[in-house]
C-alpha cells in the first residue's frame, strides 16, 4: 500500500515581510498537491490579503489541526494562530510581527514533534523584529534547535551543483574564529556526512575550507589556525574512513565543488559559505537545518521589506525548499 503524501508545516515568518506572498504564489503550483499535503501555521487575515495583493485566486480556510484540512489545489489551509492586526503595514519592522514569527515556529516544531506533520518549511523571518517581540535567537536555526531540545545543529544550503554546511554561522568573525574548534568541526562534518547518506549518496566527496587565505599557507598566513583547529579533526575522519580532504584554500575550494569534484564544502563561517551560494541566485539556494529531530528547510533570503506587500517577490527559493522538504520527508517514511 501507497505511503500517504507528507505533509509539510509552511510557517508563515515576519507578516510585514514577503513571506505571506511567496507561500500564495508557491501553492498556486499545482506540483505541490501532487506531492504533498501543504498546512500553513500563519495568520488567514494576512494570507487572503497575499492573495490579493499577487492577484491569486486561492480561497484561504481557517483550520484548527492538521486533520481540519482538505489539502486541494485552489484551497490554503491555514492554523490560524489569529496574531495579526488588519492593519499591519507591509514592509515596516513590528514587533507584533516578529513574536507571531516565533509563535509560527513554537507550533509548526511541536506538531513535528507530535508526528502531526512530517516536515518544516520555513517563510523568513526578520531578525531585529524577533528581537523587539522578545525572542533573542539568531534565526530559525537556533530557535529551532531549543525549541526542539537539541543541542547543537548546523546550517546546510543547498543550490545546483553546490552544497554547503557552516561551522559557524550567526557571529561575529573574531568570535566564530574562537568558537571553532576540532570537535566542532568533526561533528559539523558528521552531520553533513550522514545527511548525504541519507539522501543517497553513498560515499559523499567531502572538502574543508581553511580559516586564512590560502588555507594558511603552512603558516605563512594567520597564526596556525588550521593545524590547531581543523587539521585534527579532518585526520580522526579520514582514519574512520569518511571521504574528507582538507583545509583547502576557500577560493579554488569552491570552484572545484561546482564543477562536480566534492559533493559537500565544509564553511568556517557565515559569509565563506554564504557568498558562493548567493552568487548563484537567491531563487537557487535552499537552507536545510542538519541534525534537528525534525525535518526543516527554508527560503535562503530575508523578508525583503522594500519590495513587500508589492506582489512583485519571486517565489522560487520557496519553491525549492518545499521541494527539498518533501524528499526528505518521503526518504524518512
Amino acid at each position: 500500500m501507497n505511503e500517504p503524501l507528507p505533509i509539510i508545516g509552511i510557517t508563515m515568518g515576519d507578516a510585514a515581510g514577503v513571506g505571506p506572498e511567496v507561500i500564495v504564489k508557491t501553492l498556486a503550483h499545482s506540483e505541490f498537491y501532487e506531492r504533498c499535503r501543504p498546512l500553513i501555521i500563519g495568520d488567514a487575515k494576512r494570507l487572503q490579503q497575499a492573495v490579493s495583493i499577487v492577484k491569486g485566486n486561492l480561497e484561504v480556510r481557517r483550520i484548527v489541526s492538521p486533520d481540519d484540512a482538505k489539502y486541494q489545489l485552489g484551497v490554503v489551509d491555514c492554523i490560524d494562530l489569529d496574531l495579526i492586526p488588519e492593519d499591519l503595514p507591509f514592509g515596516q519592522l513590528s514587533a507584533v510581527a516578529g513574536d507571531a514569527a516565533f509563535r509560527y515556529i513554537q507550533r509548526a516544531a511541536q506538531l513535528a514533534q507530535d508526528n502531526r506533520i512530517d516536515a518544516i518549511c520555513t517563510a523568513p523571518l526578520n531578525k531585529e523584529a524577533l528581537h523587539a517581540g522578545g525572542h533573542k535567537y539568531p534565526g530559525h536555526t537556533e530557535m529551532l534547535a531549543h525549541l526542539t531540545g537539541v543541542e547543537e545543529v548546523s546550517m546546510m544550503l543547498v543550490a545546483p551543483q553546490l552544497r554547503v554546511i557552516h561551522v559557524t554561522t550567526h557571529i561575529g568573525i573574531l568570535d566564530a574564529i574562537r568558537k571553532i574548534e576540532p570537535g566542532l568541526v568533526r561533528r559539523t562534518i558528521q552531520r553533513g556526512h550522514e545527511t548525504l547518506v541519507r539522501a543517497g549518496i553513498a560515499r559523499p566527496r567531502i572538502g574543508v575550507c581553511g580559516i586564512n587565505p590560502h588555507a594558511g599557507e603552512n603558516g605563512l598566513f594567520g597564526y596556525g589556525e588550521e593545524e590547531e583547529k581543523i587539521v585534527p579533526a579532518v585526520a580522526a575522519l579520514q582514519d574512520e574512513g569518511i571521504d574528507v580532504t582538507g583545509p583547502l584554500p576557500a577560493d579554488t575550494l569552491f570552484f572545484r565543488a561546482g564543477r562536480g569534484d566534492f559533493d559537500l564544502v565544509v564553511a568556517m563561517y557565515h559569509d565563506q559559505g554564504h557568498g558562493p551560494v548567493k552568487v548563484l541566485g537567491l531563487e537557487a539556494g535552499v537552507n536545510v537545518t542538519v541534525g534537528l529531530n525534525v525535518i526543516r528547510t527554508s527560503v535562503d533570503h530575508g523578508t525583503a521589506f522594500d519590495i513587500a506587500g508589492k506582489g512583485v517577490v519571486d517565489e522560487g527559493s520557496m519553491v525549492e525548499a518545499m521541494r527539498q522538504a518533501i524528499d526528505l520527508a518521503v526518504r524518512r517514511q
